[in-house]
C-alpha cells in the first residue's frame, strides 16, 4: 500500500513560479528523485508518492510551505491503496493510490474543500473528511506567519521553542502565541488520530 498525493497551487497564476517552486522542489527532493517519486507538471500541478503512514503528515506540511508565501494555498487529494503499474515516472503509473488520488482532486474543485482523503473503505474515509474539513476552517486561515511557525515545527518537531525564536529571530514568548494562533496542538492531534487510523484499514 501507498499515498498518491495530486494537488494543484491555488492562486499559482498570482505568481511567478520562482516564488514557489524552488521551496516545492526541494521540499519533493526528499521523498527521492524526479519523476519516479514525484513531478510538477502543467506548470501548478504536482503527482507526490509517499508512504500510507506519513501521506497527512506530508500534506499539511505541504500546505504550511505554500501558505507561507502570501496568497498562495493548495488543494491535494489523497489516495490510499496499491501501485499496480510502475512508467516512467509517477504520473504514468497506475493502480487504486493514483485513481482515488486523481478523482478525489477533481470533486474538490467542485466542492471548494482543499484536503480529502480516499482509501477505499467508506466508513474511515467518511470520518478522516469529516475530520480534515473541521481541521481546515482554520488551515486554510492560516496567515503567513502562522503557516511558516507550522512548517519549521514539523520540521523539527524536537526543537525547543527557544531554538524557534533564534531560527525565526522573534522573542520566545511570540512563539508560544503564534502556535496558539496556527493551532498546533490540534494539528498534532489529527496527525495522531489519522496515523492509528490508517493501520487499522
Amino acid at each position: 500500500m501507498i499515498a498518491i498525493i495530486t494537488g494543484d497551487i491555488v492562486n499559482s497564476q498570482e505568481h511567478p513560479s520562482s516564488e514557489w517552486m524552488g521551496v516545492l522542489k526541494e521540499y519533493f527532493s526528499r521523498f527521492g528523485p524526479s519523476p519516479m517519486n514525484w513531478e510538477i507538471y502543467r506548470g501548478d500541478e504536482f503527482q507526490l508518492k509517499v508512504t500510507q503512514d506519513n501521506a497527512l503528515f506530508v500534506a499539511i506540511q505541504i500546505k504550511a510551505i505554500l501558505k507561507s508565501i502570501k496568497g498562495l494555498d493548495v488543494r491535494m487529494g489523497i489516495g490510499i491503496g496499491l501501485e499496480t503499474y510502475i512508467g516512467s515516472g509517477v504520473s504514468e503509473s497506475n493502480g487504486p493510490a493514483y485513481q482515488r488520488s486523481g478523482r478525489k482532486l477533481e470533486s474538490l474543485k467542485d466542492s471548494r474543500v482543499n484536503l480529502s482523503i480516499a482509501t477505499g473503505n467508506e466508513f474511515y474515509d467518511r470520518t478522516l473528511n469529516l475530520m480534515l474539513r473541521l481541521a481546515l476552517d482554520f488551515m486554510d486561515d492560516w496567515s503567513v506567519v502562522s503557516a511558516e511557525i507550522i512548517a519549521l515545527v514539523l520540521d523539527e518537531p524536537n526543537a525547543s521553542q527557544k531554538e524557534i525564536a533564534k531560527k525565526l529571530g522573534i522573542k520566545q514568548s511570540a512563539v508560544s502565541q503564534r502556535l496558539k494562533r496556527a493551532r498546533l496542538n490540534l494539528v498534532l492531534d489529527l496527525l495522531d488520530y489519522y496515523e492509528n487510523q490508517i493501520k487499522e484499514i
